[in-house]
């Protein structure tokens, strides 16, 4: 649902800073019919900490972007080891919630909507138990509730970030329904949650919880921090002018899809340009990307957005917190090789990550000085830039830089044929014009690309996707393959 500014309710007017006002909270789509519940179970837990203040960057970050998109989530239904009981779940639940001080935070709205956040030493949360019994299909009922879970409005302010369900079969949990509101952790926390849960971690966490991150942001290092991160923003968006993607033919209603490219023959062809070149797995990925997008004159040099999980800095690295942010990044692979592009690229990629650690406030008031220098120029915005989430862990990424096999290029026609490209979902909810997941199955790797059709249509994402994968085959044996970009002449 959209509104006209004056007519906002308290908890949007928040968007006017972002320049939107979308409500946080829209269903992707309605409700469907689920389950009945048979029971709730209600939980008390108690933890160490409590107290109110900011939002830290990561969650501004996170609610900006609800701001657009509706609330974002993490979760799923997943099958549960024989033998566990509803007692089980409400014990798990508990350790949850007592140990991870972002599990028992809620929101608070100024009189402007400006939301802050308060943590409760302690509380209780209620999880529902569904019966799967006859002959019913646990994992369709775990299915069901799950989507009721996605498809229902979050209350910021009276419901906690964890909605967990249980679905029971002659007595026995067989899945556990768990979405996590992600205003409160990231993937990596999500890991570090489940880890530290099935292992019933006795000692305490280790990492700042997130009310002594907004104060460490809030002192004069974190200040040095946000002003160096918005100081390389600021040089980066200043050494190309903003050009919009153009607009594609298609104006039809279904607009906002998702797609997904499963390959497993980038993978050695990335392990051979790694070894020449000397370039990350995740550099290479991000120039292939950008090469890409300017053969196929989306955008030119390509300004990218590359999500950054902070998980390097001190005191983050095992925080169930939301701490990843984006970095900016422009990359100019005009009038180049491969091997040369990736090589130009491995200094912008490094800087963009150690920089994606700021106040998104100041970037929303850099952009607002930069528009206002140039009236009437294209202003910084989703349509200028796209966003990459290397999704991928650490020891894939590793992998990839493992120098490959001297018969490796004999199994790339057999790899290929193996390539899969499948269109997943249309949506009515907006989203970027175009956002790149990348993550590590067993072998390969699958990129997921959410899109604009009025900008880019689903056919046009699988073309961009195999030229990734086609350019790193071509370069796999040949340093001087060119990237085929033209330079750009024009504003």
């Amino acid at each position: 649902m959209f509104f006209e500014p004056e007519a906002l309710p308290e908890a949007v007017r928040y968007a006017a800073v972002a320049g939107v006002v979308r409500e946080p909270g829209t269903p992707e789509r309605p409700p469907a019919a689920p389950p009945l519940p048979a029971e709730r179970v209600t939980v008390a837990f108690a933890g160490d900490a409590a107290g109110a203040g900011e939002l830290t960057w990561g969650q501004r970050m996170v609610w900006l972007s609800m701001l657009r998109w509706g609330w974002l989530n993490i979760g799923a239904p997943m099958p549960q080891p024989p033998g566990r009981t509803v007692a089980d779940l409400a014990d798990e639940l508990r350790y949850m919630m007592s140990r991870f001080p972002s599990l028992r935070t809620r929101l608070r709205f100024d009189a402007e909507g400006r939301p802050s956040q308060e943590l409760f030493a302690d509380g209780e949360i209620a999880f529902e138990v569904y019966d799967a019994d006859g002959d019913a299909d646990p994992q369709k009922t775990a299915r069901a509730v799950y989507e009721a879970y996605l498809a229902t409005a979050r209350d910021f302010v009276r419901e906690w970030p964890l909605r967990v369900a249980a679905v029971r079969r002659e007595g026995t949990v067989t899945h556990m329904v768990i979405v996590v509101c992600h205003l409160a952790t990231d993937g990596v926390g999500v890991s570090v949650l489940f880890e530290e849960t099935t292992a019933r971690v006795a000692e305490p966490p280790r990492g700042m919880e997130q009310l002594e991150l907004v104060r460490w942001q809030d002192s004069p290092a974190g200040r040095r921090q946000a002003a160096a991160g918005l100081r390389h923003i600021e040089a980066e968006l200043r050494s190309v002018p903003p050009r919009p993607m153009p607009r594609s033919a298609d104006r039809g209603e279904r607009r906002h899809w998702a797609a997904t490219l499963t390959t497993a023959a980038l993978l050695p062809a990335m392990q051979a340009i790694a070894r020449r070149t000397r370039a990350d797995s995740s550099t290479i990925l991000l120039t292939l990307y950008a090469i890409a997008l300017g053969r196929r004159e989306l955008l030119n040099p390509a300004v990218l957005r590359p999500l950054v999980n902070n998980r390097f800095r001190p005191g983050l690295r095992r925080v169930v917190s939301h701490v990843m942010q984006s970095g900016v990044c422009v990359l100019d692979v005009a009038g180049a090789t491969v091997d040369e592009a990736m090589i130009r690229a491995r200094g912008p990629v490094r800087l963009a990550y150690k920089h994606a650690y700021y106040d998104p406030e100041d970037e929303l008031a850099l952009i607002d000085r930069l528009a206002r220098e140039q009236p009437g120029a294209p202003r910084w915005a989703g349509d200028t830039w796209a966003y990459v989430n290397d999704r991928r862990g650490e020891t894939t990424r590793i992998a990839a830089m493992t120098p490959p096999d001297a018969s490796a290029a004999d199994t790339i026609p057999e790899l290929l044929a193996r390539t899969e490209f499948r269109l997943t979902e249309w949506r009515d909810k907006p989203i970027e014009p175009l956002y790149l997941s990348i993550d590590d199955p067993a072998e390969g790797i699958v990129f997921t690309l959410r899109g604009d059709s009025w900008y880019v249509t689903p056919a046009d994402g699988e073309a961009l996707l195999r030229d990734m994968e086609s350019l790193a085959i071509a370069a796999m044996s040949d340093s001087a393959v060119p990237t085929a970009v033209p330079v750009h002449n024009g504003p």
